[in-house]
């Protein structure tokens, strides 16, 4: 597990601050809140380097277990293979006898997402209940850090903490009455983001059991490690094929930061399942950097109604919520200006595409704009092809088995569309300077996970104590340079509602510590520079803040050494 440190430095005015020189600092952490190695100079990276640095991050999703470091399971390790079969097993009874009984497969953020399931804000709660009625439940936990590295934070209103409910489930897990499923899939590209691989990796281990629970009940099949690893080796395939087109996808790299940067757009249009796929990856973007919701947005034809979400049709809610076809069509398309980028996704047959009513309105009316067209599933008319300033085809290998194709062969195309608009989106925001070495430094603080996250990167860039950090995020929020006894003591989800409605809370705080300076002044300051990073290195500059020749010759290194 990689262990990323800023070695000392120094600030010789208005303060002095050692930063973090503890060799073990991050190994305190989960993996999945730790830096990548592979990504450390990721903010000053050109778009292929990016797409370059995601694909090797990746493909440590797929990496063998390395018997030097036997404490992290892996994907392809015995044990997971054990609990996933065990779990496609249950799975098959229910399908057998269908009963009162049920399967609950927990995740929360993106993985909830994944699962179309309702992320709770606590996964223990759900967990806990599922424990509590083991006549009823089989709970299963997935997840991708080790159980001794879960949260152990109190959870206000609630009488345990997560890490105290990871270890029922783990002794469940012994008992074969309940399972964890959590291989080490290393740290994310953009620390903390678990959008990318933790998302990518819960998606690939919830169709894997499924798919092979329903096959081995239509085919009166035992389930086997081999059936498993057979899957988890094509969905490794997938990773191989889409990256083999990092050229094109550095392209749309550039295309996204360069509106981004000019304060544009990026507009995702999908039909189907690939639709889905873009909405998701478009919400992530507004806590992960801070983006506003407009900046990316995704669209899907026929709206809610093909997202067939319990709650039907929320696009009354507001124009944020709107994502059909038709309301683009109508309010977006006659915004649309020189620098908005639009991506097209789609698997249907080219002439029907030709005739189709969405394409053939923007083709016409934005036909002098960037307009890029990923397609997973068909190769198109060179006619249709030229049309689009960028244009991806991704061709696919034999699959499995001919009953299995159709529904693996739609796994393959949201995979391998998730990889490419999770590298659109990180790319671009990137590119625009919100992410500072390879950290989303101008995060959302819009949950407790993203609260503490925010008070290790302040702990992490300026040295300063827990205390100190704490004091300067709060002032941040709260916009003010004095703090009573009352807002400090009060429960930090009211701190959390107050902060999520504000921008650049996380850089302000920045500034204030490493200028030593009042919270009007740090506004002031990342105001004259809008690119964050930009803002935050000038402050560093300004304030005599100097690398060690240690940290810059760990920096020249090459990702891995």
């Amino acid at each position: 597990v990689a262990i990323f440190s800023l070695c000392s430095l120094v600030i010789d005015s208005p303060t002095t601050i050692l930063l973090l020189q503890l060799p073990g600092y991050e190994t305190a952490f989960p993996i999945t809140e730790q830096s990548n190695p592979i990504t450390k100079n990721i903010d000053t990276s050109d778009p292929f380097q990016i797409v370059q640095f995601l694909k090797e991050c990746d493909a440590e999703i797929f990496q063998e277990e390395d018997e030097r470091i036997s404490n992290y399971k892996r994907l392809y390790s015995k044990s997971i293979l054990k609990a996933m079969a065990d779990v496609a097993k249950k799975a098959q009874e229910l399908l057998k006898e269908p009963d009162d009984n049920l399967i609950v497969l927990s995740g929360c953020g993106t993985s909830g997402r994944l699962a179309f399931l309702l992320a709770a804000p606590f996964v223990a709660g759900q967990l806990d209940l599922c424990i509590n009625k083991l006549d009823k439940f089989t709970p299963v936990l997935v997840g991708f850090n080790p159980v001794n590295m879960a949260r152990s934070d109190n959870i206000e209103g609630w009488h345990s903490t997560f890490q105290q409910v990871a270890e029922r489930i783990q002794k469940l897990h012994d008992l074969h009455k309940g399972y964890i499923i959590n291989p080490a899939i290393g740290p994310e590209a953009i620390a903390g983001s678990s959008r990318m691989k933790g998302g990518s990796t819960t998606k690939i281990l919830l169709e894997t059991i499924l798919l092979t629970a329903h096959k081995a009940v239509s085919d009166n099949s035992s389930i086997t490690d081999r059936c498993l690893l057979d899957m988890l080796k094509s969905y490794e395939q997938v990773h191989k094929n889409i990256y083999s087109h990092s050229t094109k996808i550095a392209t749309l790299v550039k295309h996204a930061g360069a509106s981004l940067q000019k304060n544009s757009h990026i507009y995702y249009i999908g039909w189907k399942s690939l639709g889905i796929i873009g909405i998701i990856d478009a919400s992530e973007c507004v806590p992960t950097f801070g983006a506003d919701s407009s900046h990316v947005r995704g669209f899907v034809n026929n709206g809610f109604e093909e997202m067939a979400n319990n709650n039907g049709d929320l696009s009354s809610l507001g124009p944020e919520f709107a994502i059909s076809h038709e309301y683009f069509l109508k309010t977006v398309l006659p915004t649309i200006q020189e620098n908005d980028t639009v991506v097209f996704i789609f698997t249907l047959d080219a002439s029907y595409l030709n005739n189709h009513a969405c394409l053939s309105v923007v083709w016409q009316q934005i036909c002098t704009k960037r307009i890029f067209l990923y397609n997973v599933s068909v190769n198109l008319q060179q006619q249709l092809e030229e049309i689009f300033s960028v244009a991806i085809n991704v061709t696919w290998p034999k699959l499995l088995s001919e009953d299995q194709g159709s529904y693996i062969q739609r796994f393959q195309y949201e995979l391998s569309t998730k990889w490419v608009l999770n590298a659109i989106s990180t790319g671009a925001h990137v590119l625009k300077g919100k992410v500072y070495y390879n950290h989303m430094i101008d995060l959302r603080v819009s949950n407790s996970k993203l609260f503490g996250r925010a008070l290790s990167l302040l702990q992490k860039f300026t040295g300063q104590s827990k205390s100190k950090c704490f004091e300067a995020l709060l002032q941040s929020i709260y916009e003010t340079d004095e703090l009573n006894e009352e807002i400090k003591n009060v429960e930090i989800s009211k701190h959390i509602q107050w902060a999520a409605t504000m921008n650049k809370v996380v850089p302000t705080a920045v500034v204030t510590l490493i200028r030593n300076c009042s919270v009007s002044e740090a506004k002031t300051r990342l105001a004259s520079c809008p690119i964050v990073r930009d803002a935050i290195n000038a402050c560093m500059t300004g304030s005599g803040l100097k690398r060690t020749a240690e940290q810059r010759e760990t920096d020249e290194k090459e990702p891995g050494e």
